[in-house]
C-alpha cells in the first residue's frame, strides 16, 4: 500500500506542475491544441466501452489507456487494428502493437498509430478547382513503454511517444509521455483503480518549404522568398482516474461495470461509464458511453463541441489456443456513435502467447 502512496504521489506532483491542467475542462480553449489524434483511442477492446476502463485495461491497449496495466501481458502480445474514422469521408487508423515480457515483473511495449485521409486535390488561386494533382497528409505516431509490477497488486509503467504531421514540405515532430498507475485488491482481483497522466511533453511547431512563397515586391524586378513563421502549439495533456469492479456469476462468467473521469486540458471534461459481460472469457460483450456537458445539445448551438454523441458498442471472439500458456486468439469490433457521418468502426486482431 505504501508503494501505491508513492507513485500517486508523483502523479499529483506532476498534476499540479503541468501548466495545461491550470484550465482543465475550460471549453474556451477547445481547438487550441495540436496533435490532437492523441486522444483517439485506435484500439477495439477498450474504445468498445467507451475507455471507461482504464482502471483494468491490460496488455497492449494499456499503452494508449493506462500503461500501468502492461505488466500484465503473459509473455507476448501481438495487436492489429484498423478504424473507419467517421466513415464516409475516408479517413482511416492503423495501429500496430507488440509487447514483450523481459523479466519476472517488467514488460516492453512498442505502439505505432497511422492516421491518413486519403488524397487531397491541390488547388491554388490561380488554380480553384485543382487538376494540378493531389497531396496526402499523415500522422503517425510512434510509443516505447516499460511497465512493472511492484507488488501482486500494484503495477506501474511509462510510455515515450514521437509525434509525426506534416504533408509532403510542412512537418511537425513532438514528444510526449505517459505515465500510469493500476491497483488490484479482492479476493480474486476483483476491485481495480488506475490513474493515468498522458501526452505530457513540450510544444511543436510546423516548419518546411511549404511555409515559404515567392512573391515581387513592388518597384523591385527581383522575386524574393517570403516566409510564414508557424507559431507553436500544445499538445492535449489528459488525466484520467478510474475504478471497476468484477461481478464473478458462478466460475464461468462475469459482468464487470466501471466508470473513468477524464480531465481534458483543451475540452471539456468527460465520464465515461461502461459495462462488460464475459462468458469464460470466449465471447465479451460491452457497452459505455461517454458524457461531456452539452453532448445533448444541438450541433448548430454553441455548447456542442463533439462530434461524438457519446454511446460505445463492442463485442469480442476470443478463441482458446493452449490453455496452460494462456494463449488465444481474438477477434474484436467497436462502433462508436457520431452526430454527422456514420459512426467510427473499428475492427483488431490480438495473438496472444
Amino acid at each position: 500500500m505504501k508503494t501505491l502512496y508513492k507513485y500517486l504521489a508523483l502523479l499529483l506532483i506532476g498534476v499540479v506542475f503541468t501548466p495545461q491542467f491550470l484550465q482543465a475542462g475550460n471549453k474556451d480553449r477547445s481547438g487550441q491544441a495540436g496533435a490532437s489524434e492523441l486522444l483517439i483511442n485506435p484500439w477495439a477492446r477498450s474504445s468498445g466501452w467507451g475507455s471507461a476502463n482504464m482502471a483494468r485495461v491490460h496488455g497492449l491497449e494499456a499503452m494508449w489507456g493506462n500503461v500501468g496495466g502492461l505488466a500484465f501481458t503473459h509473455k507476448t502480445q501481438v495487436n492489429f487494428a484498423h478504424t473507419q474514422w467517421l466513415k464516409g469521408t475516408g479517413t482511416n487508423i492503423f495501429a500496430f502493437g507488440l509487447a514483450q515480457r523481459v523479466s519476472e515483473s517488467g514488460v516492453f511495449g512498442l505502439q505505432v498509430m497511422s492516421m491518413n485521409f486519403g488524397d487531397i486535390e491541390v488547388t491554388t488561386t490561380d488554380n480553384p478547382d485543382g487538376g494540378l494533382g493531389t497531396y496526402s497528409p499523415s500522422l503517425i505516431n510512434f510509443a516505447l513503454s516499460y511497465s512493472k509490477s511492484f507488488s501482486n497488486s500494484i503495477s506501474a509503467g511509462a510510455v515515450f511517444k514521437i509525434i509525426s504531421e506534416g504533408v509532403s514540405d510542412v512537418t511537425a515532430v513532438g514528444v510526449a509521455i505517459d505515465i500510469g498507475i493500476q491497483y488490484v485488491s479482492g479476493a480474486n482481483d476483483q476491485f481495480a483503480f488506475g490513474v493515468a497522466l498522458k501526452n505530457i511533453g513540450p510544444t511543436m511547431k510546423f516548419s518546411g518549404d511549404g511555409l515559404s512563397i515567392k512573391a515581387f515586391i513592388p518597384g523591385q524586378e527581383t522575386q524574393f522568398t517570403l516566409e510564414h513563421r508557424a507559431d507553436a502549439f500544445e499538445i492535449p495533456a489528459q488525466l484520467t482516474i478510474g475504478t471497476s469492479y468484477d461481478f464473478l456469476l458462478g466460475k464461468e462468467l462475469r459482468l464487470t461495470p466501471a466508470l473513468t473521469f477524464i480531465s481534458n486540458s483543451f475540452t471539456k471534461d468527460q465520464f465515461a461509464v461502461g459495462m462488460e459481460f464475459s462468458m469464460k472469457d470466449w465471447v465479451m460483450i460491452r457497452g459505455g458511453y461517454t458524457y461531456e456537458k452539452g453532448i445533448w445539445d444541438s450541433m448548430l448551438t454553441a455548447e456542442r463541441s463533439n462530434v461524438t454523441s457519446g454511446l460505445s458498442l463492442g463485442a469480442t471472439v476470443q478463441v482458446p489456443i493452449n490453455k496452460e500458456t494462456g494463449s488465444y486468439f481474438s477477434i474484436d469490433y467497436s462502433y462508436r456513435e457520431t452526430v454527422s457521418f456514420n459512426g467510427n468502426h473499428t475492427i483488431g486482431i490480438i495473438l496472444n502467447f
